[in-house]
């Protein structure tokens, strides 16, 4: 149990965080297009992307 990434690895929270970060925008340029809304959740999952790249670049690699 000592040795569980799950607890540790927070590239998953960093992946969904920028997600969410992208939806949360994504509302504000919702009524001027609706391909603004989609893109920038896509810039969100994108962002969340390269945060969970540098968390596990961080972390170093894995002991398996």
């Amino acid at each position: 149990m000592a040795n569980d990434t799950r607890s540790t690895d927070r590239s998953t929270w960093a992946i969904g965080g920028g997600l969410l970060l992208g939806l949360g925008a994504g509302f504000f340029v919702l009524k001027a297009s609706a391909l603004a809304f989609v893109g920038s959740i896509i810039g969100g999952l994108g962002l969340g992307l390269m945060v969970a790249a540098v968390l596990s670049c961080r972390r170093g690699p894995s002991t398996e």
